[in-house]
């Protein structure tokens, strides 16, 4: 789905923090980050992902990432644990930037409450989801 210029896969859920997640067939849930949250940053710079096994709980900062203008922390999608980091972005961040849906993941997630906290996220194709992404573009002048 298109909003503005940016795509918005519709098999996956997206936070206020402009996070994906995708939910794939082995339980598995997958995080990255959008299109329009790549272009906000700017080129990201570094990465710093988090250690296989590491316990995160949704909405809290678990991973630190670098651009050109932003060094911040971004927060898990869903509660679980770490079953595995995208080491090649430590090598290419850039793949963020490139291919943000594709190469471009950040972690893959087991959950540990899934159904409950995807209740805390938007699809696509929600009318809450094209106001809140209208506001955001306003507001960063896209």
């Amino acid at each position: 789905m298109k909003i503005g210029k940016y795509e918005f896969p519709e098999d996956r859920y997206y936070d206020r923090d402009h996070n994906w997640a995708l939910v794939q067939a082995d339980g598995l849930v997958v995080q990255g980050l959008s299109d329009f949250a790549q272009d906000i940053a700017g080129e990201i710079l570094y990465t710093e992902p988090p250690r296989q096994g590491r316990d995160l709980e949704q909405g809290k900062p678990f991973m630190s990432m670098e651009s050109g203008k932003w060094v911040g922390r971004i927060k898990a999608v869903v509660s679980g644990k770490v079953e595995a980091s995208n080491a090649e972005l430590e090598e290419n961040s850039a793949l963020i930037n490139k291919d943000p849906y594709g190469n471009g993941w950040l972690v893959k997630i087991r959950p540990s409450n899934l159904e409950a906290e995807l209740a805390n996220l938007m699809k696509p194709t929600s009318p809450e989801f094209a106001e809140f992404m209208k506001a955001e573009m306003a507001k960063y002048g896209k």
